[in-house]
């Protein structure tokens, strides 16, 4: 009776959402705990609230009105990496990402911190961010801090570690800032070699952009060697994948319909990216933009059109002549990759086509490294522990390299590796593929 009188009362408050966004996929959670044994955070902590059935009841219990956000449920929830490994196990199919970017985005409208934390957020998502102009000139700001032996001043002075927790942070991660000329955009158009198989449209990203841009370069020479026009549609921007991740609804709304706008002139086959967090996101903005009526439709339209660089490559055995590679790598599988786009063969499909390359199975290899969008900068207690399991993992292969697929888990690896004074190298899968062609692409 009190079960039923407790439905009634729920039916008649509406959908269960948070932040206005619904989380009715919590009823599909049967409460089985396969999911336990695929969380990193519960393989470290070993506690109910710190594993996906968990949160669940969390973020259940939230939307029911029956806890508050008290500042122990928000530290549960806020120690999640959103890797969605227990959405890959899960054999009820709840849309746990759905589940937690909803609840994140809770968190922030009740609970959105000290001055120092708003700043920071005020920072990267109101910033940097929305803005492709702002963010190279911040880019152009940390090369000189770099090249001036600024920073490592500040690094040998102690100075670094006696930042707040998320600057200090901040700056250990912070990579090497390529050369002006290595951050300039790619050519609007990449012609096709050989027959032309497709025209694609590339997302540059943010980020990817002005820190990674010999990424863009061997994406676009790899897949105009598999015969792709590459379009690369000018103005694009951030795609908002770490807004949405990070608890920043309104903004992950805006950035998605301004990318859908930007890439729709582009005519293309296909969006192609090269980045796992952002593919994943794009890839569900149909259900991001699900509500509003003017975007619905041509939200679900571009969401069908987004392909992974590795999916698109596998479609097809790559075009020759390759030439050797002789190395032993190992390969990490990104968590918006693997679980997010549920695209675990092709990486390595590919990988087996360069000769000379031997690929040794890492152990782990789809366990979260503990970057996940901006976690390493917010949490980096836990994030450290993640690295230290993965890189663990990575030095008992004997690999000479890693090979994965997105940025926040090269930086990561990389830094895990330098901490073990390892030698190790962190490689992007498109340099490898690009490495195996006996010349580059003008």
């Amino acid at each position: 009776m009190a079960h039923a009188v407790q439905e009634q009362t729920r039916a008649a408050a509406g959908p269960l959402a948070l932040h206005g966004l619904s989380v009715e996929g919590v009823n599909q959670c049967v409460h089985c705990g396969l999911c336990l044994a695929s969380c990193p955070t519960f393989a470290e902590l070993g506690t109910e609230m710190d594993s996906p059935r968990g949160r669940i009841f969390l973020i259940k219990s939230l939307a029911e009105g029956r806890i508050a956000l008290g500042e122990a449920t928000a530290r549960h929830l806020e120690l999640c990496l959103d890797c969605r490994a227990c959405e890959t196990v899960c054999p009820a199919g709840v849309p746990y990402g759905r589940l937690i970017e909803a609840a994140k985005a809770e968190i922030e409208r009740q609970r959105p911190g000290g001055a120092g934390r708003r700043l920071f957020r005020w920072l990267n998502f109101g910033v940097l961010l929305t803005s492709p102009r702002r963010l190279a000139l911040a880019a152009a700001g940390l090369r000189a801090y770099q090249a001036s032996g600024l920073a490592r001043l500040v690094r040998r002075s102690g100075l670094a570690r006696r930042l707040s927790g998320t600057l200090a942070a901040w700056e250990a991660l912070l990579p090497p800032l390529p050369r002006r000329a290595e951050r300039a955009p790619l050519p609007a158009l990449i012609p096709a070699e050989g027959a032309r198989r497709a025209r694609v449209a590339l997302l540059s990203g943010c980020v990817q952009s002005v820190v990674f841009g010999a990424h863009n370069r061997a994406t676009a020479r790899v897949l105009a060697r598999q015969g792709a026009e590459v379009v690369v549609p000018a103005g694009q921007g951030c795609c908002g994948a770490l807004n949405a991740h990070g608890g920043d609804h309104a903004r992950a709304l805006e950035l998605a319909r301004r990318t859908i706008e930007t890439f729709e002139a582009a005519r293309a086959d296909a969006v192609v990216v090269n980045t796992s967090g952002c593919g994943a996101h794009m890839k569900a903005y149909g259900h991001l933009l699900a509500d509003d009526p003017a975007w619905a439709a041509r939200a679900r339209r571009f969401a069908a059109s987004v392909v992974d660089v590795a999916e698109f490559l596998a479609r097809e055995p790559l075009r020759g002549p390759l030439t050797p590679v002789a190395m032993t790598v190992t390969y990490h599988d990104p968590c918006h990759v693997v679980h997010g786009q549920k695209i675990r063969s092709e990486p390595r499909r590919l990988l087996a086509q360069i000769p000379g390359l031997r690929v040794v199975e890492l152990a782990e290899s789809d366990w979260c490294c503990g970057s996940a969008g901006l976690y390493n900068l917010t949490q980096p207690e836990m994030a450290t522990r993640l690295r230290e399991r993965k890189v663990g993992h990575v030095l008992a292969t004997g690999a000479e390299a890693v090979v994965t697929a997105n940025p926040g888990c090269i930086l990561q690896i990389q830094a895990g590796l330098a901490a073990r004074g390892a030698a190790a190298r962190v490689f992007h899968l498109v340099e490898l593929l690009d490495r195996a062609y006996p010349a580059a692409t003008p």
